[in-house]
Formats: structure tokens, sequence, C-alpha cells
């Protein structure tokens, strides 16, 4: 199979729509990263997600929809759901709801179980896209299942080139990190941290959320141990570089690269996983990468999600 890159004006968008409604997989751009997107509905469309990524069958992925009506016809909205929406939808917020029994939805999608996850993407091509192409698109980051997320549409083709049916190339994805996950099955709880900042949630819900609990059996996108890992070994909090590492820095911090000199978080967030690509091609093979400490804080809290995740050991 030969993947098309596709330009996101009027046509292009229209194509694309058109390659989901037949069961095709195409990368889509969001404000996130790059999504891995076919019809969720389709079973067929579905599994070759999983086998284009090699994904683990029990890492559920999440929905993408148009609109608040989409949404109702899929999951029970309760009212945490509801004020949220209005508090950050569009946006990099995915939520966890009931699943309606009458969705819809392949099976493949909620992993079995009876939640769905939930996005409202901000990215004007991606909403487009779902616009015209009126069906609901499962869509996890579009990338080998482990590896380095794509945001931009050079890094789809380098990790699924002959795997897909196209790209629709949107530019450069402006946050750079996933979607924050939150469960809204029981009491709010954070499953991922991301693209929202936890404390702006809390204050939008006046209530603290609870926080991750074991993540041997996610519930959602990114919740495995070893997860965004480069092929170099990864090592966190370092100061400066030891023989052979490459280092990225933060902050005062130089290094090789340096995700933000001014110390941004949000800079940082939009350099991470671009500048992962770029330290593991710089270390090699058998290589290592070490990274400057990241404050625990806002955007922070994704950003040191995702190293931890880069740096586990591998199974």
């Amino acid at each position: 199979m030969q993947t098309r890159r596709i330009a996101a004006t009027s046509d292009g968008i229209a194509e694309a729509a058109d390659l989901l409604r037949a069961g095709a997989l195409v990368a889509i751009p969001t404000e996130t990263v790059y999504g891995l997107a076919a019809d969720a509905r389709n079973d067929r469309a579905v599994a070759a997600i999983y086998a284009a990524k090699n994904r683990p069958a029990f890492n559920p992925l999440i929905v993408h929809l148009p609109d608040l009506a989409a949404v109702a016809r899929l999951a029970v909205l309760t009212p945490e759901a509801e004020r949220l929406a209005a508090a950050f939808w569009p946006g990099p917020l995915t939520l966890v709801l009931p699943l309606r029994p009458d969705a819809g939805l392949s099976p493949l999608v909620t992993a079995g179980l009876d939640t769905v996850a939930i996005r409202l993407p901000a990215h004007p091509v991606a909403r487009a896209l779902l616009t015209q192409a009126g069906i609901p698109v499962a869509a996890p980051s579009a990338n080998p299942s482990g590896r380095v997320s794509p945001t931009r549409a050079e890094h789809v083709l380098a990790g699924l080139s002959g795997r897909i049916a196209a790209v629709l190339d949107g530019g450069p994805c402006a946050v750079g990190v996933e979607s924050t996950i939150l469960a809204l099955d029981g009491p709010p709880a954070l499953l991922r941290p991301g693209g929202v900042a936890v404390e702006a949630i809390e204050a939008a819900l006046g209530a603290p959320l609870l926080m991750p609990g074991d993540p041997s059996m996610p519930k959602a996108p990114g919740q495995l141990a070893s997860h965004y890992a480069p092929e170099a070994r990864v090592r966190l909090n370092a100061t400066q570089a030891r023989e052979g590492e490459v280092l990225v820095g933060f902050g005062p911090i130089a290094g090789h690269l340096t995700l933000s000199a001014s110390g941004d978080l949000l800079e940082a967030a939009a350099n991470l996983f671009h500048f992962l690509r770029e330290a593991d091609a710089l270390a090699g093979p058998g290589g290592a990468i070490a990274f400057a400490p990241v404050p625990e804080t806002g955007l922070g809290r994704a950003i040191n999600d995702r190293l931890r995740r880069a740096a586990a050991p591998r199974p």
C-alpha cells in the first residue's frame, strides 16, 4: 500500500472523509498530535488501527466527534461532563463516559468496557473533516504503539508509511502532547495528564480529582507503564550529560537540544515529541538520552508522564 499525503484543502478534506467512510485509515491533524483515524463503527477498520500500530488489544481508543449532539448519541452526558464540555470543548480533553447500549460502536473501540473515551478536537481541519464525514472516528496517535507520538505529517510517514491509506497534512500540532483523560463513570478521576492542566479542571469542577491508580489494566489510552518510548535508553532529572548521552535541556540547563530555554511549559510540550525523535536519532543504536528536570505543574505533569513512560523498563 502506498500512503498518500493529502493537502488540507476543501477537496483534500472531502477526499479524506470519503476514505474514512469507505473503511480506510487516514492520519489526521489535531491540536494535540496526529491521530490515526478510522470509522469507529466498522470492526475491520478499527482492527486495522490495531494492526497498523501493533497496539495492545486491551488499550481502548478515543472517539473523535464534531459536537455535543453526536456525543449524546454514543454516551451518557453526566452533569460533570456537561460542565467540563462547556469549559474545555472543543479542546485537548477526553472524557470517559458511560456507553449507551445502542451506540453502535465497534467493541474493539472500547476494548470490551462499558465506557467510551470521547473528545471534540479544536483543530479546524479535524473539525471540518468530522463534520463532513458524519461518522464517529476512532483515532489513537498515528505512530507504532509505544513509540514517539507524531506532531507533524512527516512523523506519521516515518512510522506508518505503507500501512495506512493517507495522511491529511494540517501542519505542525500546536499543543504537542495528547489530551488529558478523565473518567466520569464514577467520581471524576484523572486517567492521563495532558493538554488541559489538572488545576484548571479542578477549578471548573470545584472539587479535586481522584489521581491515577494501577496502570497495569488501563481504562484509557496512554496508561501503559512503558509507552512513548524511543529506541535509546532514557534517564530523567539530569543536570549534565554523561559519556555518550544526548542531553535535552529545559530552562537554565542547556543541552544538545532544549525543550524551552525560557522554561515555558507550553513551548516545552509543543517541542517534546519532536525533540524525542531528534534526540533518538542523535543517540543512534545503543545510545542514551538524558532529560533535564521539568516542573511537575500544569503541562509539566503531562511532559513528565510521557518522559517516565519513555524511561520505564521495556517488556
